[in-house]
């Protein structure tokens, strides 16, 4: 499977619509003070670069990176569609974003995914790309819903 991996500037409806189903499945299963997911325009308005995978034109998924610092950023947003879930979409994107971000100066990424059942499959790939558990970062509070990670560039 070959797969293109483009910066996006979400305008198209169906990286919006992947980003939207993101933030509501987040909400839905999180209490609000533990959900941490932005919807497309505060990812925007935040200075986050998004990009989409897409397969023969078909949105696959999505993943963020939000600078903060002068050497540090974020992994937000990662999202790979239904239909293309467990065929390496994920581990593409986060690849794409880690090399992005030594492009740009970054040395460390950091992230913030769940700590329940329906995350393990997510951590398991963080861990498989070097990512090792660490405190809450920036803003973030400890949180039992909440595992973070980094992981040095």
């Amino acid at each position: 499977m070959v797969w293109e991996i483009r910066l996006d500037d979400v305008s198209a409806a169906d990286t919006r619509a992947l980003v939207t189903a993101h933030v509501s499945g987040m909400r839905e299963n999180t209490p609000p003070e533990s959900c941490h997911a932005l919807d497309a325009d505060a990812l925007l308005d935040g200075g986050a670069l998004l990009w989409s995978a897409r397969v023969d034109g078909e949105l696959a998924g999505i993943g963020a990176l939000a600078p903060w610092g002068e050497d540090a950023g974020e992994l937000k947003s990662m999202r790979v569609t239904e239909q293309f879930l467990g065929q390496g979409v994920g581990r593409a994107i986060l690849r794409h974003i880690m090399n992005e971000a030594r492009g740009r100066g970054i040395r460390s990424l950091w992230l913030e995914t769940g700590s329940g059942d329906d995350f393990l499959a997510a951590r398991g790939l963080y861990r498989s790309e070097g990512f090792v558990e660490c405190g809450p970062f920036g803003s973030y509070r400890p949180d039992p819903l909440s595992t973070f990670m980094m992981r040095e560039l």
